[in-house]
């Protein structure tokens, strides 16, 4: 029952062309959340390609590859997390990632993948409603981001924005 059951879920990602939440596949199975993330640890480890995003599970890409990549190093508080995200996103840069170093572990990164204002509020939206505490706040508010782009000029808008805002590192530009 479980390898059918897996078998189905990977189909359902594939066919899927948003993330879809541990919840709803839990309801969809009829199975606890718990059971859902363990078949997906499964799947992964067989080599499915699948992403855990904090809106949900996809399998391979979202989206065609940017031409344009980049770093910033970032400090702010946790009250202008949507601040910083928004303005990104208002540039036309898709981010990515979170990126912090820990003394202990080194990096560590959380896969963030926001293309719109909408996944900024479902993104903000949730980090509130968990009470969870957000990467940055294991180095002082000190973090990366990843930005990507199609659109010449994004990124650098994005970084001038910050700049002005207080939020982007000095000498990251």
């Amino acid at each position: 029952m479980s390898h059918n059951r897996r078998t189905n879920m990977l189909k359902l990602l594939q066919a899927r062309q948003e993330p879809v939440t541990g919840n709803e596949l839990a309801q969809y199975f009829g199975v606890s959340r718990q059971v859902i993330v363990q078949d997906i640890a499964l799947l992964r480890a067989q080599g499915s390609d699948i992403v855990a995003t904090p809106r949900g599970y996809f399998y391979g890409e979202m989206s065609a590859p940017a031409v344009f990549s980049r770093r910033l190093a970032c400090r702010h508080t946790p009250e202008q997390t949507r601040l910083e995200l928004t303005t990104m996103v208002e540039a036309g840069c898709r981010v990515i990632d979170t990126i912090v170093e820990h003394p202990l572990y080194g990096e560590i990164r959380g896969l963030l993948l926001l293309n719109t204002l909408a996944d900024v509020e479902d993104f903000v939206n949730h980090y509130q409603s968990q009470e969870a505490q957000l990467l940055s706040s294991l180095t002082d508010g000190v973090h990366l981001h990843t930005l990507e782009t199609n659109r010449r000029g994004a990124i650098e808008a994005a970084a001038k924005q910050l700049q002005r805002l207080g939020i982007l590192l000095p000498d990251s530009r």
